[in-house]
């Protein structure tokens, strides 16, 4: 169940969509942008959540993202900011 929230995410376009998500949810949102596009992670939180399987990015300034996902990280940090959510 916890797969397909996350799966619904993927497709939300816009920050105040994001406003209904908890802190939690948004952090797996951002975070699974990463995961998919190959970052190595670091904490054990996100290795427990994403792994660390074939990433070749360890350093997330060179993780390739299109703009598309761009723009979601940047919609859900500053979601992530108004709510005062903490990593």
């Amino acid at each position: 169940m916890r797969r397909l929230a996350l799966a619904c995410l993927l497709i939300l376009p816009a920050a105040p969509a994001l406003a209904a998500f908890p802190c939690g949810e948004l952090w797996g949102e951002r975070n699974a942008v990463y995961a998919e596009a190959g970052y190595c992670f670091r904490t054990a939180r996100a290795i427990k959540a994403f792994g660390n399987a074939n990433c070749p990015y360890d350093s997330i300034r060179d993780v390739p993202l299109s703009a598309r996902d761009r723009a979601k990280v940047a919609d859900i940090v500053r979601e992530e900011q108004r709510n005062a959510c903490r990593d």
